[in-house]
């Protein structure tokens, strides 16, 4: 239903492969992010939402209508993760996703909050990557993998212009090998949730 519903909104509001991604995100046990800076689309307030839609409308990149229908969409994504089995969700965001500002202080402070509050969650996992760990980081971009119920993974990345899914093992599970090796570098959870604090 959301690869539908996305086929019926505008072009130009998401990438091409996005609707596949959503796809798999909504039926996955296990969804693994990390972003470069901007908070996850999962993790984001509806403040923080409009602030980043306002400003590619700003760009001319889409229109009001397609702000709209993009942040719609995302509220909808948010909602399928609420479900009474949600996936297990691990995130990864560098510390530049908590230092940007986006929206101005009282959005970005709601969204701060909204992060330590995502971390109290029995099913989730939040780590910051400090930009002390330089070359250490093993992603420049950043990287979706899921896990589905029949334990088989899916990635997603995106370039400026457009989105990959990919299926492929060989392809995929260096992707997980390097995000358990980007986890051990990042903080741990506690110390993650007291930098966001103290941002």
């Amino acid at each position: 239903s959301f690869e539908r519903e996305w086929r019926e909104i505008r072009h130009g509001v998401l990438l091409e492969g996005f609707p596949e991604y959503v796809g798999y995100e909504n039926r996955a046990s296990e969804i693994r992010l990390f972003q470069i800076g901007i908070v996850p689309g999962l993790l984001q307030t509806p403040e923080y939402a409009w602030a980043l839609a306002k400003g590619d409308v700003w760009r001319g990149s889409i229109t009001p209508e397609q702000a709209e229908e993009r942040v719609s969409f995302l509220a909808q994504r948010q909602a399928t993760l609420a479900r009474s089995r949600p996936p297990m969700l691990i995130v990864v965001m560098d510390e530049s996703c908590i230092l940007r500002p986006i929206g101005g202080p009282e959005v970005m402070k709601a969204q701060l909050r909204r992060l330590v509050d995502f971390a109290a969650l029995p099913n989730t996992v939040l780590q910051v990557a400090p930009f002390d760990i330089g070359e250490r980081r093993p992603f420049n971009l950043p990287v979706n993998l899921l896990t589905l119920p029949d334990r088989s993974m899916v990635s997603y990345a995106e370039s400026h212009s457009q989105g990959h899914v990919d299926r492929e093992s060989a392809s995929v599970l260096p992707l997980l090998t390097a995000y358990h090796q980007l986890q051990a570098e990042a903080l741990s959870q506690a110390a993650s949730v007291a930098m966001i604090k103290q941002a």
